[in-house]
């Protein structure tokens, strides 16, 4: 029945490109925010002041579940820009930079292609590089205004007002009363807390007074009834545990979309003038979707899935998110939500998801909340943003809306989380999700290539069996920790050793010296990954006369001049993680470059922000 109902779409959608020359086509309009979930007064938020996105939703269509698949802004406008699951391109890691791979391109291509005039105000930041000219304009300059007269426009506006470096910017005069917000459950609840989130409304507020002026020039140039609107936010809110957090609190996003009557024939089934939509849908779907409204044929390498114009499809029974590396600190969780239920993955459960990013710690919410913990003054769940992670999590959002009663150890609950897991492996097989590589193996493997096209290369990457390892070390079972040393001796593939080592330390003392003559051995292995995690679980478990050579170890391959950035920031984390042990190597911590001419742009700040932090010096 589906495979019926997908080639009647692609049929009516191949009609609509056809006509494309002869037919008028509609302009359309994307409005974005940064950093915000669905904190409007149109999502039911009484304390949210935004009239203008509430008067857009009552003549168009609310989305109420919405995840950006990354909750950060790089990996989530990889999505946006591509239509395909970033992992997929081997792009999910924050300011990473990796080619696409041919046929591939960015949708707005297509669109300019089809006689677009594609505009863009101005953030890009894509996590790929660019595969010829994007946009017709791109700056804080381009503008619709600027086509040829009758072209059909696709114009991105993207509001930073809402941005996490906006919510902290001291002094501030409160419009919200800061005495009224709420604060939730995981949060303390403080002046600083209130404020910055009594802070977040605010900002909130003058986005949505910039997004009437740009309704309003739709109006004074007479094209209003010509223009599809989309206002969407790019990621959660930036506060933390919002912000970079692959649960809903960080990627649930707020979607509104408005079709002027004369383009009401696009509408989808559950589109409706001042309805409220329950679909799911993930940033991989706009994409799709602006081709399918402006009569385009999605191409088939897009894994998103249209939801509006002749080529829709059905609403899916799941969305996917997805963490890797944030600035300067490695993590991969994987999560998966369904109507009712989400459910998180957390492959480095050792690490707690308040690592230190230093672009976060300069929120005050940050900062007092990691104080009074470290001060021994929260109880759960306030403290469990600090503390190591549950290999798995599961949450019901109808009763437990903050995500703060994890039920993966709930009897009645059994059959959701196994199911949740099950259908959450399939879909990283079928995607062939590359994050279960080393960032630097991604680099390594692709040579030549492209992180996408080695990814569906076997003999490259044999992804199932290394997923199995990522699960079986992730799960923390002593049970495994046989399993874990015989892989960690004998694999042939570095990502399955990576991961058996990556278990044994995990685990901690007692398995690090199960395993010690494997992971001694694994001191002198081919990749520069699997020696990494060895010495640091050496270090951190094994005698005192291991910490100077597994040290020694570290700080060699954390010279970036040697090694390049994709090595020197793991072993830098995995230094960093000995907290007080390595204190005696400070001098020669300090002498580490800082860059190398290697280092991409876009992550010339992470080398320096992970030393600072070791140093005491934060920024």
């Amino acid at each position: 029945m589906r495979a019926g109902v997908l080639s009647i779409a692609a049929f009516l959608c191949a009609v609509a490109g056809a006509e494309g020359e002869s037919s008028p086509r509609p302009n359309i309009l994307w409005i974005t925010s940064e950093d915000n979930g669905p904190h409007l007064g149109c999502y039911g938020d009484a304390y949210a002041t935004t009239p203008t996105l509430d008067g857009l939703a009552a003549k168009g269509c609310v989305y109420l579940n919405v995840w950006s698949s990354a909750p950060v802004c790089a990996p989530a406008r990889t999505a946006i820009i591509t239509g395909v699951y970033p992992p997929s391109l081997g792009a999910e890691h924050m300011r990473s930079l990796v080619p696409m791979p041919a046929p591939m391109r960015m949708f707005p291509q297509l669109l300019r292609e089809a006689g677009y005039y594609c505009t863009n105000n101005s953030k890009e930041d894509y996590n790929l590089e660019k595969p010829g000219k994007v946009w017709d304009m791109s700056s804080a300059k381009a503008h619709w205004r600027n086509r040829r007269i009758g072209q059909p426009f696709f114009a991105v506006f993207n509001l930073g007002v809402t941005h996490e470096s906006q919510i902290r910017k001291r002094p501030h005069q409160w419009k919200h009363d800061v005495a009224r917000v709420r604060v939730p459950v995981y949060h303390p609840d403080t002046p600083e807390v209130r404020q910055d989130w009594a802070q977040y409304y605010d900002q909130l507020s003058e986005m949505d007074s910039i997004a009437s002026q740009h309704l309003r020039e739709l109006e004074e140039a007479g094209v209003a009834d010509d223009t599809i609107v989309f206002y969407y936010g790019d990621n959660g809110p930036g506060m933390p545990r919002g912000k970079r957090s692959p649960c809903d609190s960080g990627l649930h996003v707020p979607l509104i979309v408005y079709l002027p009557p004369k383009w009401r024939n696009l509408a989808a089934t559950d589109y409706a003038s001042g309805g409220r939509s329950q679909r799911l849908i993930r940033f991989e779907d706009l994409a799709p979707t602006a081709l399918s409204l402006a009569g385009i044929q999605p191409p088939g390498w897009m894994q998103g899935r249209t939801f509006l114009g002749p080529c829709e499809m059905p609403s899916p029974e799941y969305i996917t998110g997805f963490r890797g590396r944030m600035d300067e600190r490695y993590d991969l969780v994987r999560s998966i939500r369904n109507q009712r239920y989400v459910y998180v993955r957390n492959y480095m459960p050792h690490l707690p998801a308040g690592q230190h990013v230093a672009y976060m710690f300069e929120t005050p919410t940050t900062r007092v909340w990691k104080q009074l913990f470290d001060q021994g003054k929260l109880a759960p769940p306030k403290t469990r943003f600090w503390e190591p992670k549950a290999p798995e999590e599961l949450y019901d959002l109808k009763e437990d809306p903050d995500e703060v009663q994890n039920l993966a150890d709930s009897p009645a609950h059994q059959d959701m989380l196994r199911h949740m897991r099950t259908v959450l492996r399939q879909r990283l097989l079928k995607d062939r999700d590359l994050g279960f590589l080393p960032e630097g193996e991604i680099h390594r493997r692709s040579q030549g290539s492209t992180p996408y096209d080695v990814g569906r290369d076997e003999g490259e990457y044999p992804m199932a069996r290394i997923l199995a390892m990522a699960e079986q070390a992730s799960s923390l079972e002593t049970s495994s920790e046989t399993a874990l040393t015989s892989a960690l001796l004998e694999d042939a593939d570095s990502a399955v050793r990576y991961w058996a080592a990556m278990g044994i330390l995990m685990r901690g003392r007692t398995s690090v010296e199960a395993a010690e003559p494997a992971l001694r051995q694994a001191l002198k292995d081919p990749s520069p990954h699997v020696q990494i995690v060895a010495a640091e679980a050496l270090a951190r478990f094994g005698t005192a006369a291991d910490l100077p050579v597994m040290l020694g170890l570290l700080i060699d391959r954390a010279d970036v001049s040697r090694n390049g950035i994709y090595v020197s920031l793991p072993a830098l984390n995995a230094i960093d993680a000995l907290g007080g042990r390595a204190a005696g190597f400070r001098s020669a911590i300090a002498a580490l470059p800082r860059t190398h001419p290697s280092v991409i742009q876009r992550m010339e700040s992470s080398i320096p922000k992970i030393l600072d932090a070791m140093l005491g010096n934060p920024r």
